[in-house]
């Protein structure tokens, strides 16, 4: 049988191969369970005796050599498609990117600066403070006791660090930033904070384990909590239209003394009554108060010689309120139809 026929006809058909499927089908021809090779070496019993090691070396060296020159084709083919394909792909990432429409802001980023803008204009300035905190700023000198469950690890996160009495957590609140700007300044004060927030909440349509809020803080010699309440006002009705109306009802919070809800009549239904705001008219969208004379203590101002309001707001909460949006989830989900809907 003359093997160098086989060879001769292998390199013929593989020659013209330029894809795997061709390739497959030559080597299962050749090498495969059922191919030319096989049936070489069943032949080998046919053989003179005195030839059948000889003609067996050479029936291997045949498999051997088409094994090589398949190898050798098949990295030619993977070769040409991996070109092939990054040609098809290529980008050219110097080129200004073609957008099928104009790119809009972020709905949250879009409330904090019109939150921030509104603030400007009454004549607060805006001020940051770093998302790591110091426990002790972000609740001792807050007048929040040691006791009180946001202190708890399950409700904040805290990050471990040996042999440090005073814990670094993410911050919970914006509210430290009062501390460190009375540290640095000295009254009268007025700025708004906004930032971003961390807390361990279970996420659902109304929590979040991390959101954005802004903080508020007027310090002078002569604050009235009439003075909170005409801030509020103005914000209101700055934000959701002149006609917007507040209530202040009592709550309780560490750092301010007294303090209060506010609430604004619903902007979908005008206070008349919906299902958004409950049928109630009204939406709780804030906290606020007169800072307590603890925290002026702790933040180096005398409190018998002056006087301040705080509060503050989820900025979500707003951009909640503000486009009648339900789910919270929404505004994390990266979906650009949602953006999109929003810019229009």
């Amino acid at each position: 049988m003359d093997l160098d026929k086989v060879i001769d006809e292998f390199l013929n058909e593989i020659k013209g191969i330029n894809d795997s499927e061709s390739l497959a089908k030559i080597k299962a021809k050749y090498i495969g369970s059922k191919g030319i090779i096989k049936d070489l070496l069943k032949k080998i019993s046919e053989v003179e005796p005195s030839q059948r090691k000889e003609f067996g070396s050479k029936v291997n060296q045949l498999k051997e050599k088409i094994e090589e020159e398949i190898k050798k084709k098949q990295n030619e083919i993977e070769s040409l498609e991996i070109e092939t394909k990054l040609k098809s792909e290529w980008v050219d990432i110097t080129l200004t990117r073609l957008y099928d429409t104009v790119p809009a802001k972020h709905p949250v980023n879009t409330v904090k600066e019109e939150l921030c803008n509104i603030f400007l204009e009454m004549g607060f300035s805006v001020v940051e403070g770093p998302e790591i905190e110091l426990e002790s700023y972000n609740f001792d000198r807050l007048n929040i006791p040691p006791n009180h469950p946001a202190r708890d690890d399950h409700d904040s996160f805290y990050l471990d660090v040996k042999g440090m009495v005073d814990r670094y957590l993410l911050r919970t609140q914006t509210s430290p930033v009062q501390i460190r700007t009375m540290e640095k300044f000295k009254p009268p004060v007025a700025v708004v904070a906004p930032g971003r927030c961390f807390r361990r909440d279970t996420v659902d349509a109304r929590h979040s384990h991390t959101f954005h809020q802004i903080e508020g803080l007027y310090v002078d010699k002569d604050v009235k909590f009439s003075d909170l309440k005409g801030i509020m006002l103005l914000f209101a009705q700055k934000m959701f239209g002149p006609k917007t109306k507040i209530r202040l009802r009592t709550d309780y919070f560490p750092f301010t003394e007294p303090s209060a809800e506010l609430a604004v009549t619903c902007p979908g239904c005008g206070g008349s009554g919906c299902n958004v705001c409950s049928f109630s008219g009204w939406l709780e969208i804030a906290g606020c108060g007169m800072v307590h004379p603890q925290v002026f203590k702790n933040a180096g101002y005398d409190p018998n010689e002056v006087k301040g309001f705080a509060f503050g707001m989820g900025i979500e909460r707003i951009a909640m309120v503000k486009y009648n949006i339900t789910d919270i989830r929404l505004f994390y989900e990266n979906d650009i139809r949602f953006l999109k809907m929003l810019s229009g």
